[in-house]
C-alpha cells in the first residue's frame, strides 16, 4: 500500500485484496437513487481525484469490501453523519481530540 493512507488508496488496495475489477465493485457501490456508481468514478476516487460525495458512499464502499465505515469516514476527512449532527461544546472537542491525538501517537500515526 502507498506510503500515505488515503481513502482511494484503502479502496484500491482492498478492492485487489478481494479479487474485484474496478467494473465489478462499481457494479456493487449503489448511489441513494439505488443506481450503481461508473467504473470512471471509481478509478477517480481510488486516484484520490475525487471523494465519495455521501456518508451514504462511503458506508457503501464499507458494505462491499468489508471495511470499517468510521475509518473510512476518517480518510474521508469527515465525521459521519451521527456525529455531524450531535454538537460538541469547544471543551468537549478539545477533550476529544487531545484523546484522538494520544490514541494516533500511541499507535505509531503521525500527528
Amino acid at each position: 500500500m502507498a506510503d500515505e493512507l488515503t481513502f482511494g488508496s484503502v479502496i484500491a488496495e482492498a478492492r485487489k485484496g478481494v479479487g474485484l475489477s474496478q467494473k465489478q465493485l462499481a457494479e456493487r457501490i449503489l448511489r441513494e437513487d439505488g443506481e450503481p456508481i461508473s467504473p470512471q468514478y471509481l478509478n477517480d476516487i481510488e486516484r484520490d481525484r475525487r471523494s465519495p460525495s455521501s456518508d451514504h458512499m462511503v458506508k457503501e464502499f464499507a458494505k462491499a469490501l468489508k471495511l470499517d465505515a468510521d475509518y473510512l469516514h476518517y480518510l474521508n476527512g469527515r465525521f459521519p453523519e451521527p456525529e455531524r449532527r450531535e454538537r460538541m461544546t469547544p471543551e468537549q472537542f478539545e477533550k476529544a481530540m487531545v484523546a484522538f491525538r494520544k490514541t494516533e501517537t500511541k499507535s505509531g500515526g503521525r500527528r
